[in-house]
């Protein structure tokens, strides 16, 4: 995730927008603030200023590329920062309301459903994405209402219109008139039952609420931490570095540069970043390391790390793109004396794995092809002593990452995904060789495609066993960590952001018999 959200928003908790309007941070008194608000927010918008800042242009610009092209934020912003030269805190600023618009999205609407006095789908879908811009600064940011509101409405009438404008400003005003916790309050009053309520106060749509809590429950975990699940895919994910075996070491103080880095809970090769842009750091442009959630490391070093019997000289990455997992498997190979394939049927995901694996010794990577993953296992079968299948899914289990994700995601999804991932992991279990091991992953707790595809693909077998995955996981997890990782009591893994502060993937280890 670039951008780096959260940084540099804000200096000794005042807003942007104190400083401008405050720089000596002196606090005024609670009723002269109060009073500024009131005669502020009660101008008219023609008495305002009619222009808006180039952080919250910005922001606005994002939504509407994400709204009408499809495209995901983290790969938008940050060139629209530099191509207009948007920096430090202002960037913070643009990226903290960006992402947090994009996630809360849900809770905003579901508020201004009460305020406004038609259906929201028949909005200008530009004027609603003023008016969520508006909200999100006003409830879930530092900016005073009055700062939120001239600016949301001068946005409104650079971008959408005077008249628009006039309605921006009677709605913030309304949205304003209630702290958060009232409004949150209103909702969960107002809902049919407690788990909608929970999906429009966590911003969830509601089959996913529902979908998680059956996750929950389906792995043996309590299905009332839903609300913690929830709030976790709210909660602004920090950097996670992979330091790539071989390649660098923690310790490297040249290869990191002058950033702090903090030794990651759970896999040996994870490095937290505290506030800062990865792509300075000299050990990351170099393809030594890599931006890798924690959950996605640990799956790679577990397939690794699993048992063989037999040789261990050819591995497979069947869907690699964009090469994360290519990299750290590659450079795991390359310890070993064996040699990595990477798959990807997207020819230009196909070139970001080719990137990625850049730096790995010569000869490690035998090839970064473009091909069907469905068909490897039929053009060889048994060709490979361990197979990762990281599925095509839902993402669900990265809404944090990709808050968008979750607004673009539908039940109907499920079926085509689901039949692919099943293909997939029947090609590569007939592309791994007997007492070869095969790791189906999905960055989604989804039953339907976790647990049901391997059982699924399982039924119609009898050449395969299940690996205890969670015996296997801890074997390759920090030390002193291992007997502190909550895994249940299963014989595959399914990771969350609540309980293991990871993205919610999930691991089936299977083995070929011999």
């Amino acid at each position: 995730m670039s951008g780096y959200e959260g940084a540099g928003g804000s200096r000794d908790g005042r807003s942007i927008d104190d400083e401008r309007r405050n720089p000596s941070g002196r606090q005024r008194s609670a009723s002269r603030s109060r009073g500024d608000e009131r005669s502020r927010t009660s101008q008219a918008p023609s008495e305002r200023r009619k222009r808006t800042d180039p952080a919250r242009t910005a922001a606005f610009d994002v939504l509407r590329e994400v709204d009408e092209s499809d495209a995901y934020a983290n790969l938008v912003l940050p060139p629209l920062l530099r191509e207009r030269h948007i920096r430090g805190r202002d960037a913070g600023f643009a990226t903290e309301l960006t992402y947090g618009t994009l996630r809360l999205r849900g809770r905003y609407d579901a508020i201004l459903a009460t305020l406004v006095d038609r259906p929201l789908p028949g909005l200008d879908p530009a004027l609603l994405d003023v008016l969520r811009l508006g909200a999100h600064q006003v409830l879930g940011m530092r900016v005073p209402v009055h700062a939120a509101v001239s600016e949301t409405v001068g946005l409104a009438r650079n971008r959408v219109g005077a008249g628009p404008a006039q309605m921006v400003n009677a709605v913030l005003r309304r949205v304003s008139e209630r702290p958060l916790d009232e409004w949150l309050s209103v909702l969960t009053k107002d809902a049919p039952d407690a788990l909608t309520g929970l999906a429009a106060t966590e911003s969830h749509p509601l089959w996913i609420a529902r979908a998680l809590r059956e996750a929950l429950a389906g792995n043996g975990r309590d299905a009332d931490e839903i609300g913690d699940l929830l709030a976790a895919d709210n909660v602004s994910p920090r950097v996670t570095l992979v330091a790539r075996p071989g390649l660098v070491d923690a310790s490297d103080e040249v290869a990191w540069g002058d950033v702090d880095l903090v030794a990651g809970r759970w896999a040996p090769t994870a490095l937290r970043l505290e506030a800062s842009d990865p792509s300075g750091i000299p050990a990351v442009r170099e393809g030594l390391a890599g931006v890798q959630d924690e959950g996605s490391q640990l799956v790679t070093l577990a397939l690794a790390g699993a048992s063989l019997e037999g040789r261990d000289e050819r591995w497979l990455d069947l869907c690699a793109g964009p090469g994360g997992k290519s990299a750290l498997l590659g450079a795991l190979a390359a310890r070993r004396g064996a040699t990595l394939v990477a798959n990807e049927v997207a020819p230009h995901r196909a070139r970001l794995v080719e990137k990625a694996v850049a730096a790995l010794p010569d000869g490690v990577v035998e090839e970064v092809r473009t091909g069907d993953g469905r068909e490897v296992g039929a053009d060889e079968p048994g060709a490979y002593d361990r197979v990762l299948v990281d599925a095509p899914c839902t993402g669900l289990g990265a809404l944090r990452r990709r808050p968008e994700s979750r607004w673009r995601r539908t039940p109907s999804d499920l079926g085509t995904l689901t039949g692919l991932q099943r293909e997939l992991l029947a090609s590569a279990l007939d592309a791994v060789r007997p007492g070869g091991v095969v790791a189906y992953v999905t960055c989604s707790p989804h039953l339907a495609e976790t647990q049901l595809v391997v059982s699924d693909v399982l039924k119609k077998r009898s050449d395969v066993e299940r690996l205890d995955t969670p015996d296997v996981l801890r074997s390759v997890v920090r030390a002193e960590a291992a007997d502190e990782m909550p895994l249940g009591d299963r014989d595959d893994v399914q990771l969350w952001p609540h309980v293991h502060g990871t993205d919610a993937m999930h691991l089936t280890l299977l083995r070929r018999k011999a």
